[in-house]
């Protein structure tokens, strides 16, 4: 809220003379504070407490609507530009994160290094931070909220002496559990340390205890990553942010040069890249590309990235600059060792995966789909639609996998439309009675005159999906007078008290 009032520069400018903010919500039938800034709490103004009565203690007060959805997207985008510290960032409810920067922070020349970057990025972004780096997520949580500087670096051996003064509420228990302990005068995390545990485990239950464990790494507390983790990753940190296409196709060259080795070390190729861009004000930018085989080029590589800049053009606002560039392999798979013919030596041997892989980088993957057949009789289940990429028809060579394709549409023949619509359209159809074929149809509000038709093909329905009353269908391949044709079904059977409904499920070529 501070820095949509007074830009992103508050805090290195100072606050300028604006009465305390409160963010309100909803509480049942009434209206209480839900955050409210330093200058309010130093009025004695405190969460949960109503409007009116803070309007009563403070009638200078400025008061603002709270707006949770803004809020978890300020702070998810906040995760997303941590991603540059550690690629293990998990949220923590709705006002915090969790980095793990375990083997990393002699990337970034220490501990003390990588915590002071940290908030001082945050200040000059007008984001008032705390951060705590310990041995577990539990006491970095406590000091991060209830210690007594706003960087704290907690030595190995150094956890009990440091959470014992802190409050209980360190330990992230319910408040109602809180106030059960105060009234035992149990107000400090050291309170309950010496305390036999099994008479507090039989009063409170087993959390108590749980928490002190988990932030004293008695128990472990994993980190849940908010995002998939890279199997390998380079980045590249930019003295001089970069702004124009060509530079950052450079420089994704140079990073996937750098990947290279750790795949081919892997005996491994890439099939799914992530390329993300990190803007000089924090908004950071992601990029995937999926190939249709494993890949480790870094020029082909690039290329994949420079037909998705292409398409995402407009979408993408450099402003000031990119600060820092980050290429990851999300997905990666066995590369086969294959024998090329001598006479074809220096060739490609795969134009169709470029093929493949150029298009769907340019217009998504659902640009270019196969066909899959599938275990059923029913026209609309007989086959299902895979992402070329995703189909493993790549790997293969330009004439094998030519040769696939043709047979499958050779297989179809004339019996089966090429296009086969999603679902079956209603028409209005005039045919002979009982059995006989259409005669006329109207498709979307035009006219058809049958000339010729074939027919019928009678296909039940699956029971043990549609159930034993489903109605059957009669299949008729019909050309009208201006040689179109269609594939039509008459759906039921005519009786005294159901008349048949017509569709048209098909054209052919």
């Amino acid at each position: 809220m501070s820095r949509s009032l007074w830009g992103r520069s508050w805090l290195s400018a100072g606050r300028p003379d604006h009465p305390p903010i409160v963010l309100s919500g909803r509480d049942g039938n009434a209206m209480r504070i839900v955050a409210l800034d330093r200058m309010a709490e130093e009025a004695g103004l405190r969460l949960g407490l109503g409007i009116a009565e803070a309007r009563a203690m403070r009638p200078r007060l400025d008061v603002m609507q709270a707006d949770p959805a803004a809020d978890r997207a300020l702070l998810s985008g906040i995760a997303d530009w941590c991603d540059r510290y550690t690629p293990l960032v998990g949220l923590d409810g709705t006002d915090g994160l969790f980095l793990d920067v375990t083997g990393c922070t002699h990337l970034h020349g220490g501990e003390k290094v990588l915590i002071t970057d940290l908030l001082a990025r945050l200040f000059h972004l007008g984001l008032e931070a705390r951060a705590t780096i310990a041995a577990t997520p539990g006491l970095a949580w406590a000091l991060a909220r209830f210690g007594a500087a706003p960087a704290q670096i907690v030595e190995t051996g150094a956890e009990e002496e440091t959470l014992a003064p802190l409050p209980l509420a360190a330990l992230r228990l319910p408040p109602e559990m809180r106030d059960g302990l105060a009234r035992l005068g149990l107000a400090r995390v050291g309170d309950i340390m010496s305390l036999p545990r099994a008479p507090l485990a039989r009063r409170f239950g087993p959390l108590p205890l749980l928490r002190l464990d988990q932030a004293l790494g008695r128990e472990d507390e994993p980190i849940s990553p908010r995002r998939p983790v890279a199997l390998l990753s380079a980045e590249r940190r930019l003295a001089s942010p970069v702004v124009a296409q060509d530079d950052i196709l450079a420089i994704t060259l140079s990073l996937a040069t750098g990947l290279t080795p750790g795949l081919e070390a892997r005996g491994a190729g890439g099939r799914s890249f992530e390329l993300q861009l990190f803007r000089v004000d924090g908004r950071v930018f992601r990029l995937d590309v999926a190939t249709s085989a494993p890949l480790r080029e870094p020029a082909r590589i690039a290329g994949l990235f420079g037909e998705r800049l292409a398409a995402l053009h407009d979408d993408i606002d450099a402003g000031f600059g990119f600060e820092m560039l980050q290429l990851r392999v999300m997905r990666e798979e066995k590369i086969k060792a294959l024998q090329s013919d001598l006479e074809e030596a220096g060739q490609e041997d795969r134009p169709l995966a470029g093929f493949i892989d150029q298009v769907t980088a340019r217009l998504g993957a659902e640009s270019l789909e196969l066909t899959l057949p599938r275990q059923s009789h029913v026209p609309e289940r007989a086959a299902s639609f895979l992402p070329a990429a995703e189909a493993g028809i790549a790997g293969l060579r330009a004439e094998q996998a030519m040769a696939r394709l043709t047979r499958a549409v050779a297989a179809i023949g004339t019996v089966r439309p090429l296009r086969l619509f999603t679902r079956p359209e209603p028409v209005e159809a005039t045919a002979e009675v009982p059995e006989g074929p259409p005669m006329s149809f109207r498709w979307r509000r035009a006219l058809y005159r049958v000339r010729r038709a074939e027919g019928p093909e009678r296909i039940a329905g699956e029971w043990w999906i549609d159930g034993e009353d489903h109605p059957v269908r009669d299949y008729f391949r019909v050309e009208d007078v201006e040689g179109r044709r269609f594939w039509l079904f008459r759906e039921g059977v005519f009786s005294g008290i159901a008349m048949p409904r017509w569709f048209l499920h098909g054209l052919f070529a």
